[in-house]
């Protein structure tokens, strides 16, 4: 798969026709255009033929390699920058007005004279200035065969307007035209950059460390392994581990939040953290290809691609809808004045042309597609990475959030709370053979009852360690002092009674850790852990919009009961592994019949799950290669609150696509009817068109905020 950039292309509906035109090449396996870009991701062993084939299509439209200066130079221009890019333009939009002005002031007197011919010099030159690129467009599409688009529908009304001698609207109308295009393609250019300027945290040099000397380059150039020093107010240019130095970065960018977080060292920091305070010294750990900010670019920019079925629908009906309103409008031009004693083709072609004038899909084709691009640039802000604007449609329809319970809903931060023994053994003994048998896993419980023991482990004591899946763990244990080895047995209940150790308590509050020693029962740990923050409210707000939540967990039922309690959870499942997950995951989705079911952990362990939903979120992701290749969306922090802002951003971002269909669509309908009717004029018409589409690209806008 492989992206190029588009130059020159300048509306909506090329693009459609570019992705349509091309998917059809034998070679080419996958095509996506996106115009909110100007980029095209293709899968094709042949781009020779794909350029080929958009010459074609569009014949002004360039195919080129995007480029790191292409990115890099991308800024968010000035209204004043921007006037000048169009200098050309304007120019001619000036022209036009100073003639069309001096026609109408002029038009009885000319007109009256033996020199009228001077009215139509003084209107053809007008319309020709200002339509010139529209006549010209038109003319290259019939000559492809590809009648129906927008530069067809404003030839035909504004050629029929000449020839009914209406020449001041013909010219009035390709003028607006020419407007509306100007202020649009100013919103749509300043659309396409800043998002692209949001995304813009690639850093732009490395400062590497080279027999101590420090040289400035291009952070592609600096390899694993090396040094580079990174000063303050400068951005962190790859992923890394602190050598000297301690400060506070801003990691806004990568993942939302706005308050810097201290690192020190022996920490990982990310590229594109921003350095706030001290100096500091960091080990590169990955290639910049490899980085967590290569792969998030990556990720933002190809979310295009997947498009959601209220784009794709868009597309087609536009392809439908511009031949039913030729031919609609014909008839209503030719059939009244045959039908009706009294009408006049004059009349009815009229209506006719501003009909078409009207219909123009432009506002639905450019503005829908750029809401969703907007959506998923405005939730990368608030570091949320939608994988496709399809995820942040199935957002708002989830009906279920399923929730994994350790690190996601708690902290994670395992701590021993309390050792029961039992059968004459030693509280110090218990917590001695759980290290022990712990000693080699990395497991969160495990590093609790390790960190509580703080003694040496003497590893050559540790003869056999076997893992009995779902259950806990079995150890050899030889003491140094020789008095024989021990067979200690540590895990859940479940582990007791699959070994018919007799023990009086089975269910006991809290995650608990059984232990064993030769069979007969010692006593257990109870490790202790904290719900996030933001954890219970996050269940309070997903339940105020009507969003059902379950707790899936591997702990034991009486913990299980305790944390869905406090969170206000009724619908939970313990001891659970990872397959069970998955299993009722799929029980979800066969029931939830009216929605989405999303599920929601860390990205890793739970993989599985989070691929077998219907959206699979992974949470605190940042830097987490598993996450980000597995989940349809990533939350780049550890706040369940997360998951409620995505949802909510989905459904802004629904609303105001379905505010610009809704507002589109009534508009258009509403002065087709005056303009059938007679009431609407060509000014109206104008306004039905290219002010439904500049109103309609405004709003999509407001969702990057």
């Amino acid at each position: 798969m492989k992206k190029y950039q588009l130059k020159n292309i300048d509306c909506a509906s090329c693009a459609a026709k570019i992705e349509d035109g091309v998917a059809k090449l034998e070679q080419v396996k996958f095509v996506s255009v996106n115009f909110a870009n100007s980029i095209m991701q293709i899968d094709t062993p042949d781009i020779e033929e794909v350029k080929q084939k958009i010459k074609e299509i569009e014949p002004e439209v360039e195919v080129v390699e995007p480029t790191e200066e292409i990115s890099a130079s991308v800024k968010k221009p000035a209204i004043k920058d921007e006037l000048i890019e169009n200098k050309k333009e304007l120019i001619k939009i000036f022209v036009t007005l100073l003639l069309l002005a001096v026609g109408l002031i002029f038009e009885d007197e000319i007109h009256s004279t033996p020199f009228h011919f001077a009215e139509y010099l003084v209107f053809i030159s007008a319309y020709l200035i200002s339509g010139w690129g529209v006549l010209n467009g038109a003319f290259r599409s019939i000559t492809k065969g590809k009648v129906f688009n927008e530069h067809f529908l404003m030839t035909i009304a504004t050629l029929g307007a000449l020839a009914i001698d209406e020449m001041p609207e013909a010219v009035a109308v390709m003028l607006f035209y020419v407007v509306g295009e100007l202020f649009q393609d100013i919103a749509v250019n300043r659309s396409r950059k800043s998002v692209k300027a949001l995304l813009e945290i690639r850093p732009d040099y490395a400062n590497i460390k080279i027999n101590g000397d420090v040289k400035r380059v291009s952070p592609t150039e600096v390899h694993p392994g090396q040094i580079i020093v990174v000063k303050p107010g400068e951005k962190i240019p790859l992923d890394g581990i602190i050598k000297e130095g301690n400060s506070f970065v801003d990691t806004s960018a990568l993942t939302g939040e706005s308050v810097p977080r201290a690192v020190k060292e022996s920490e990982t920091v990310l590229a594109g953290m921003i350095n706030k305070s001290g100096l500091l010294t960091i080990e590169v750990s990955k290639e910049f290809g490899e980085s967590s900010i290569s792969k998030i670019l990556e990720l933002v920019e190809n979310a295009t691609s997947k498009k959601a079925e209220t784009e794709k629908f868009i597309t087609t009906f536009a392809r439908y809808y511009t031949p039913v309103v030729v031919f609609g409008a014909l008839l209503l031009a030719v059939i009244p004045p045959l039908f009706f004693a009294g009408q006049t083709f004059t009349d009815w072609i009229y209506r006719a042309l501003v009909v078409l004038v009207i219909s123009c899909p432009c506002a639905l084709v450019i503005s829908i597609p750029l809401g969703y691009f907007g959506g998923i640039g405005g939730a990368s802000r608030k570091g949320i990475l939608v994988k496709g604007s399809n995820y942040l449609d199935a957002l708002t329809r989830i009906k279920t959030v399923v929730f994994d319970k350790t690190g996601t809903l708690t902290k994670g931060e395992f701590k021993v709370a309390e050792i029961v023994s039992a059968n004459g053994y030693k509280k110090e003994d218990i917590l001695k053979f759980a290290a022990y048998a712990e000693a080699n896993s990395n497991h969160p419980i495990a590093k609790s009852i390790l960190e509580a023991y703080q003694n040496e482990i003497h590893q050559n004591e540790i003869s056999e360690v076997k893992e009995i899946s779902g259950h806990g763990i079995l150890a050899k244990i030889n003491p140094a002092s020789g008095t024989g080895g021990d067979e200690v047995l540590i895990g859940n209940d479940k582990l007791l009674h699959k070994e018919n150790i007799e023990h009086e308590k089975c269910d006991v509050e809290g995650t608990v850790v059984h232990i064993a020693v030769n069979k007969k029962y010692a006593g257990y740990i109870v490790i202790s852990d904290s719900l996030k923050d933001e954890a219970k409210e996050t269940i309070t707000e997903l339940n105020k919009l009507k969003v059902n939540t379950v707790m899936l967990t591997g702990d034991n039922k009486s913990a299980s009961e305790v944390y869905a309690k406090k969170l206000g959870i009724k619908e939970y499942y313990s001891e659970l592994l990872p397959e069970n997950k998955v299993e009722h995951i799929e029980k979800l989705l066969i029931t939830t019949h009216d929605g989405k079911v999303a599920f929601v952990g860390d990205g890793i362990n739970d993989a599985p799950v989070i691929a077998r939903a219907d959206v699979g979120i992974a949470m605190g992701a940042l830097g987490s290669d598993a996450a980000v290749e597995t989940a349809d969306v990533v939350l780049m922090t550890d706040s369940p609150m997360q998951v409620v802002k995505s949802i909510e951003v989905a459904k802004r971002t629904r609303t105001i696509v379905w505010q610009n269909i809704a507002f589109a669509m009534g508009v258009k309908l509403f002065f087709i009817l005056l303009g059938a009717f007679g009431i609407a004029t060509m000014w109206e018409a104008v306004f039905g068109d290219m002010g439904v589409a500049i109103i309609a690209i405004l709003n999509a806008m407001r969702v990057m905020r």
